[in-house]
């Protein structure tokens, strides 16, 4: 028998289940086949021997990002996305059923989908469908077909194809996935609340915050709860930016409530006190809120009640963020961050006395448990080898002309972040972002 490993990293740190150690990680046929002490003397066709100033981590999982592709590919691509994403040490992403044209609602659209993105991916990438008024009987079929969850809309998406669920359709649908035990991922704002606000037009963001107010957010995030608690069905809280609903989310969870949430970089390192007007590459919904709500999301992701870290990633062209006319009100919302994800969320993590250990397990370990991809998100026995050299105490400066996403348009332009990003390795490869990709694509339940 050989014993040979095909890769073996030599480092003195590395971030596992136990923390952070120093180890040597070998890998064969792409899995993690030996942790051994540092010094262990091992037998391997490539060996890379980590920096003092490096950390072997896991590949990250971001289970919310908006391919586009097919319909508008123009705003992002499986390829443009994917590259970012490498580039950022994100080795698998779930791609959001909208905004492509024709949304994931159906078997129909999720094979349009898979076939539009099989040659194209640079990391694995997964899907989730949709359910929009009307699509019950679609559910099943998508979940046999392999898609990771439901997401849904309780006010307009954005885009026309994908039209939200009043509250008796959302119950409906929720019976239908928890009779078969999918999750539901849901944007929660209450449309009522939302066309009672203020106006979110012109220039300045205080305007388009009042637009968009927590109240509305933490209104439909209590409805959700309650239909989560008669359907027994699983739900997930997606990008949470008011802090207002952490105690209830709690409190549900207390009860036995099937309920997890996840927040994003943007509402944990920016605030809505710095944003000029004019400056719609901040604009996203739910919004970037106050200083003071930002510090309370992160005692949230601190004390366990917010689980993950996603990116939200929502790309455009520099034409739909209207910075011609700085305009909130009609500017597109949503915030490219893929690529530089890790070091925006280390940069605010370190200030905040937070470890790279729970970088790891808000961005890596526990989005790969929520959607149940149990080889992936640590570096473990058996586990993808799926790995990142990371250098925690080195910065830069965003310039998002050498970002990797499709369109140079991004609200972390110019700010000065810790962290950078010195190779991605997918099933034991390294990717070379110049080579074809050879990313997977994935199904519920793949190990």
């Amino acid at each position: 028998m050989n014993d040979r490993l095909d890769l073996l990293f030599r480092a003195p740190r590395v971030i596992t289940a136990a923390g952070e150690v120093s180890r040597c990680i070998g890998v064969r046929g792409g899995r993690i086949v030996v942790i051994e002490p540092f010094d262990a003397v091992l037998d391997a066709e490539e060996v890379i021997e980590l920096a003092p100033d490096e950390v072997l981590i896991p590949g990250l999982v971001d289970t919310h990002v908006h391919v586009n592709e097919p319909g508008r590919t123009e705003w992002e691509g499986f390829a443009s996305a994917t590259r970012a994403a490498a580039a950022g040490g994100v080795t698998t992403i779930v791609d959001m059923p909208l905004n492509s044209i024709p949304p994931t609602v159906n078997v129909e659209a999720l094979a349009i989908k898979r076939d539009v993105a099989a040659s194209q991916v640079y990391v694995d990438v997964g899907f989730w469908g949709g359910a929009v008024p009307g699509n019950i009987a679609d559910l099943r079929g998508l979940h046999d077909s392999g898609v990771f969850g439901f997401k849904c809309f309780l006010l307009h998406s954005g885009v026309d194809e994908f039209p939200p669920l009043d509250p008796a359709a959302l119950e409906l649908a929720l019976k239908e996935v928890a009779s078969f035990g999918a999750m539901m991922i849901v944007h929660a704002e209450d449309a009522h609340a939302i066309d009672h606000a203020a106006s979110p037009g012109g220039e300045k963001y205080e305007d388009f915050l009042s637009s968009r107010p927590r109240g509305a957010e933490n209104l439909a995030i209590a409805e959700v709860i309650e239909l989560a608690r008669w359907t027994g069905g699983r739900v997930h809280i997606l990008h949470l930016s008011s802090s207002d609903a952490l105690p209830m989310i709690a409190s549900a969870r207390a009860d036995g409530v099937r309920l997890t949430a996840e927040t994003c970089p943007h509402y944990l390192t920016f605030t809505s006190e710095e944003i000029a007007s004019g400056a719609t590459q901040f604009k996203c919904c739910p919004p970037i809120r106050e200083a003071r709500n930002r510090e309370l999301l992160w005692q949230g992701l601190a004390s366990g009640t917010i689980d993950c870290v996603v990116t939200d990633h929502s790309p455009c062209t520099p034409e739909l963020k209207r910075f011609d006319i700085g305009d909130f009100g009609v500017a597109w919302g949503g915030i490219a961050s893929l690529e530089v994800s890790l070091p925006a969320v280390w940069s605010e993590a370190r200030r905040r006395g937070r470890s790279l250990s729970d970088v790891v397990r808000w961005m890596a370990e526990n989005p790969a448990e929520q959607v149940g991809l149990n080889t992936k998100g640590h570096i473990a026995l058996g586990y993808a080898a799926d790995l990142v050299v990371f250098a925690p105490d080195a910065a830069f400066v965003v310039d998002v002309a050498k970002l990797h996403h499709k369109n140079p348009v991004s609200a972390y332009d110019r700010r000065a972040l810790a962290g950078v990003v010195r190779g991605t390795w997918l099933a034991g490869e390294r990717i070379d972002l110049d080579a074809p990709p050879r990313g997977r694509l994935l199904s519920r339940g793949m190990a």
